[in-house]
């Protein structure tokens, strides 16, 4: 593509002899001249974990605010059964999973160094289209538990989001709690058990977690977001069924007190210098926020900013911080909270290193209200996380 521009010539030193003349670029090019150009952003959605669908909804509410004029996108999906496909085409197809049908297979995705092979995406003509940053929305395992954080790594192109330390560590529920609890941050009684011990004998282990937690209890497996997998136990039998479930999931279970909670978010984003928005409160539309709620039919509604005392927005945007710093995030993440109904003491819950993008997904939605709109914010991460590697 030929490329031009206008140039403004102070000729003989007056001004107001205002000169515009047409300059071919391509010729200073050949001269090595520098010019602004497109960032090339590769956006990765779909993976093999049961948050399949939740990362389609996100790529494509992502490929629909992104800016265009400063960012080529192309788009990878990788499909249930892990292959990785280009996609070039509407986001709608992303978001209806359609995209599969339509991916063109003859373009060759290459982010390993290796050999000869230049790292980028060649297409069938020869072109080889280098990626200056990834950006993946992969929830849920092999997404963001640190494993194709580790892939960015090796293939040394900058990514948006955390590392690999951080973001198998956000991801492993139990691992986390052990971390909060290092770091001082506030958090409900919990247990754990695991598939070998849970199977070998189900009676003691029900009996271990019965001493040790009241009903209600949460059932939650360690490696999974999005709620999948999480059920409310208040009896013996729901909690033998809940664990069963979540055991489908996970081969560790994280078991916790239930509280009469408010649900709070906040959103946080930053490398060195990490800052919070203001929190949201979840209003479940059931017993607490799951799946369904969160992404399929919205029952649940939400007030941003929380209606909180104006001391626990400050101690919950503080501890927000402090979490993501003591797992050593970058990027952003989302830290969720509890404020008991009852004694009005906070804990924390979560942090989810690769939050939601979807039309109603929280992250996005406390930055607007704090002030940075979608496509600041995805300018923002793209940022970062080119910083990350300067």
């Amino acid at each position: 593509m030929r490329l031009y521009f206008f140039v403004k010539i102070n000729y003989n030193n007056h001004l107001d002899n205002k000169m515009h003349i047409i300059f071919d670029i391509n010729k200073y090019l050949q001269k090595g001249e520098h010019i602004m150009s497109k960032i090339n952003v590769a956006l990765i959605f779909g993976g093999k974990s049961g948050e399949h669908e939740v990362s389609l909804l996100s790529a494509a509410s992502i490929c629909k605010h992104i800016n265009r004029d400063k960012y080529n996108v192309f788009t990878i999906g990788i499909t249930k059964e892990g292959r990785w496909m280009f996609y070039d085409g509407n986001e709608e197809n992303i978001k209806n999973g359609s995209w599969v049908d339509l991916a063109n297979q003859n373009v060759e995705i290459n982010l390993i160094p290796s050999g000869n092979k230049e790292v980028g995406l060649k297409f069938e003509d020869g072109r080889v289209e280098k990626i200056d940053v990834l950006f993946p929305v992969l929830h849920g395992p092999y997404g963001e538990d640190g494993t194709i954080q580790g892939l960015f790594e090796i293939s040394q192109i900058p990514y948006v989001g955390c590392g690999v330390l951080a973001s198998s560590v956000g991801m492993d529920k139990l691992i986390c709690k052990k971390v909060f609890s290092q770091i001082g941050l506030p958090q409900v009684d919990y247990t754990y058990t695991n598939r070998w011990e849970f199977n070998t004998n189900k009676d003691q282990e029900l009996n271990n977690i019965e001493e040790k937690l009241n009903y209600p209890i949460f059932v939650k497996p360690a490696n999974l977001g999005s709620s999948v997998g999480i059920s409310k136990a208040t009896n013996r039998e729901e909690l033998l069924v809940g664990i069963e479930e979540a055991l489908k999931y996970d081969s560790r279970i994280v078991l916790e007190k239930g509280i009469n909670a408010r649900e709070i978010e906040v959103a946080v984003i930053g490398n060195e210098e990490v800052k919070a928005s203001i929190a949201g409160e979840i209003k479940p539309a059931k017993d607490f926020y799951d799946y369904e709620d969160k992404y399929i039919n919205g029952a649940s509604t939400y007030d941003i900013p929380a209606n909180i005392k104006t001391e626990d927005m400050e101690d919950i945007r503080r501890m927000a911080i402090e979490a993501f710093k003591g797992i050593d995030g970058k990027g952003l993440s989302r830290v969720d909270f509890f404020i008991d109904k009852d004694s009005g003491e906070i804990f924390i819950n979560e942090i989810n290193t690769l939050p939601g993008f979807t039309n109603i997904s929280m992250y996005p939605k406390m930055w607007e209200a704090t002030g940075l709109e979608y496509p600041k914010l995805i300018d923002r991460l793209i940022g970062l996380a080119l910083d990350s590697k300067k």
